[in-house]
């Protein structure tokens, strides 16, 4: 699995979102919108070149779902950042976001006990 550009990313967000579409209904959904219609239509056909979404045909439509799910590419994108920038250290990370105050001491708290609920299952 490879990281999609920053426009894959929100068009697979809407597809996850609606969980199938056809591209007009994609469109209104984009933040950017100046992008075509056929910019849109591209990017999705990328994502099905990437294996992320597949189509239903219907005469000359085709209507979009995804193939991968959110999660698989959460866990993907969270696996690929902590090898590039932690040197695979999960904790290096957490660390890093409670020093720029991205997470409080009440949430690390709660992620505490979310695991330790997890080890008793």
């Amino acid at each position: 699995m490879i990281k999609l550009t920053n426009k894959e990313e929100e068009v697979m967000r809407i597809l996850w979102q609606l969980e199938k579409a056809f591209v007009k209904e994609i469109l209104p959904k984009i933040k950017d919108q100046k992008l075509h219609y056929n910019t849109v239509s591209t990017i999705v056909r990328h994502l099905e070149d990437k294996g992320f979404v597949s189509h239903k045909a219907y005469g000359n439509t085709h209507q979009y779902y995804p193939v991968i799910s959110k999660e698989e590419y959460r866990k993907h994108i969270m696996s690929l950042t902590s090898k590039r920038f932690f040197d695979n250290s999960y904790k290096s990370m957490v660390s890093f976001f409670a020093q720029e105050e991205k997470i409080s001491a009440k949430e690390l708290r709660e992620i505490l006990e979310i695991i330790e609920k997890e080890k008793k299952q």
